[in-house]
């Protein structure tokens, strides 16, 4: 293993185009992947863009690029595009980073090796402290990170995060070895890395926490139109839309049903940043709720085929069946491998083979059913042959 990157405390702050071409150089000419990580404001602000992004590398040190001072991140994606790159939880940062133009070439996600390896925490404070023995704060995790200027114990915090994954990258690479794992590490890698778009909801509003206290259909109707309201109204100021007015206010507004705009503000759980504030706007969005020719339906839209696998038993039990069946023994198969289920196989896919199996069941049918929903050839390998019997067995 190579040597540890020493001394993890020193790291530049970048803060103009300048400084970043100084800092591509360096990173280009260093050795081995890059760690990389960003920095966004979940929770403060609407947009998910980054407002930090680090990067760490053996022999040209650690950086802080600030990209609301720097317009073009290209000679930085120039400078690492053949190299390999290392995050933490990849999933959440790549939106935010092929923004600016920043898109890894190879990938290693640390995050997702700890789940392969069936470590207990997979945070990136808890392996680091297992497999590094350095204990990381995480002090300003949940920070405004759009706050400017960042103050200097959030910055070395941000840059920390970065400047232990390349000795992480090659700690968890020995032990994906040493398991028989980095095949299908490296499988899951590419997965992220070619992940298509997130399929957005068809009801995004549903979401809304403690909806099911809401009844009827007009109830929901004024909760669709707040939440609406409130959305584009979050666009506009660039602000978490549960900052401005909180799910328990529209919940509290759908059930009470207002008749006028006075009633609305005597309401003790309509309260929020923004409730009183903005009260005609939501006057306005309860009244479109009341007045729509378009309730919603008391039950969610749903894109899947088949219906939510709690109703299965009564509706189809022979699909219950082989549901309950395939899932214990793929249970019994992730303690085995020492792999989460999740990760071992989507859920979904399990559900909807066991909703329409195969005519005929066998395991190259499943493994073909399988491909088609999207199953990595590890994951086929894996559990074809137990689903297949599985069925078989409530035949």
């Amino acid at each position: 293993m190579p040597q540890p990157q020493l001394p993890h405390e020193e790291w530049t702050l970048v803060e103009s185009p300048e400084a970043l071409l100084q800092a591509a150089d360096q990173l280009a000419n260093g050795l081995g992947p890059v760690g990389v990580d960003a920095e966004r404001a979940s929770g403060y602000t609407y947009f998910s863009q980054a407002y930090l992004v680090q990067m760490s590398r053996r022999g040209a040190g650690t950086f802080v690029f600030d990209p609301t001072l720097i317009d073009d991140f290209d000679p930085l994606a120039q400078a690492i595009d053949d190299d390999e790159w290392i995050l933490h939880s990849a999933i959440a940062d790549l939106d935010c980073l092929q923004e600016i133009g920043l898109t890894p070439p190879s990938l290693f996600d640390t995050e997702l090796s700890a789940r392969l390896l069936g470590m207990e925490r997979v945070g990136l404070g808890a392996v680091v402290n297992e497999l590094l023995g350095v204990e990381l704060a995480k002090a300003h995790s949940a920070s405004d990170w759009s706050k400017r200027p960042l103050p200097h114990d959030w910055l070395e915090y941000a840059a920390l995060d970065v400047s232990y994954l390349p000795d992480l990258r090659d700690a968890m690479h020995d032990k994906l070895v040493d398991a028989e794992k980095l095949d299908i590490a490296s499988q899951e890698f590419e997965a992220v890395l070619h992940a298509p778009p997130k399929e957005k909801p068809l009801e995004p509003w549903r979401k809304i926490s403690g909806l099911g206290r809401v009844k009827n259909r007009v109830g929901l109707s004024i909760a669709r139109e707040l939440w609406i309201a409130r959305d584009q109204f979050a666009q506009s100021v660039d602000t978490a839309p549960g900052r401005l007015l909180p799910d328990s206010a529209i919940v509290a507004a759908s059930l009470q049903q207002p008749r006028s705009m006075s009633e609305l503000a005597k309401n003790k759980d309509f309260k929020g940043r923004a409730s009183h504030s903005e009260l005609r706007r939501w006057w306005l969005a309860i009244l479109r709720g009341k007045k729509s020719d378009d309730l919603p339906s008391l039950r969610t839209a749903e894109r899947s085929a088949f219906p939510h696998h709690r109703n299965w038993e009564r509706k189809k039990p022979e699909a219950h069946q082989r549901l309950v069946t395939a899932r214990a023994a793929l249970e019994a198969e992730s303690e085995r491998l020492n792999i989460p289920l999740e990760n071992l196989l989507k859920p979904i896919m399990l559900r909807e083979l066991a909703w329409a199996p195969p005519e005929v069941i066998s395991d190259e049918a499943v493994a073909l059913q399988l491909e088609k929903l999207g199953a990595r050839p590890w994951q086929r390998d894996a559990t074809s042959q137990i689903i297949a019997r599985s069925f078989v067995e409530t035949q």
